[in-house]
């Protein structure tokens, strides 16, 4: 009897064994498949969190790309202004300083022509040009165009100490170089 009945536990034993098992077997697959949702969800996530900092980035980039396109559209128009400016100068430059003592028509053109050139800067001005002026300042070949050298032994070399032609930035970035003379080292 006593063997009879360690045979009918172990049988007994046996079939919950083998259920278990099979129900081990099921969780086990159940678990796996959750990890392996777990994991898509992490990978989803992770996908979605990059996607959303790719969207703000380009957001930002297009913000500067645009804003620089507006700060920069007006380069064309502007150099073709700076012309105009020139020839301000020239003009004003041209009338002698006894033609204005002596001539009261063209004293009041000058003055008409000059008023006109300094609301014509001003209106620049507002938009971003301003004037370079380079005198006494050390060459910077990123603003200023060196066209000749003259020895002055009383002067730093390299410096700036004529403009023959003033240059112009438009939102700190060079439009036009300033075209200047230096002072000439002795080694040169």
């Amino acid at each position: 009897r006593f063997a009879s009945t360690e045979a009918a536990k172990e049988n007994k034993e046996e079939k919950p064994v083998e259920a278990i098992s099979a129900e081990e077997q099921a969780i086990n697959e159940l678990k796996e498949k959750l990890d392996a949702k777990d994991k898509e969800l992490a990978n989803m996530k992770n996908h979605y969190a990059r996607s959303i900092a790719d969207f703000r980035n380009l957001q930002d980039t297009t913000k500067l790309e645009v804003q620089k396109a507006k700060d920069f559209a007006l380069q064309k128009f502007a150099k073709d202004l700076l012309e105009s400016l020139d020839n301000f100068s020239l003009a004003l430059e041209s009338v002698k300083e006894e033609t204005l003592k002596t001539n009261e028509e063209v004293k009041s053109l000058y003055e008409g022509v000059n008023m006109t050139r300094n609301i014509f800067e001003k209106t620049l001005s507002r938009h971003g040009i301003e004037k370079i002026d380079p005198i006494g300042q050390q060459f910077d070949p990123n603003q200023h165009e060196a066209t000749f050298q003259v020895p002055q032994p009383d002067k730093e070399p390299g410096t700036v100490f004529h403009v023959q032609q003033h240059g112009y930035t438009l939102n700190s970035r060079v439009l036009r170089p300033a075209k200047v003379g230096l002072v000439k080292g002795e080694d040169n």
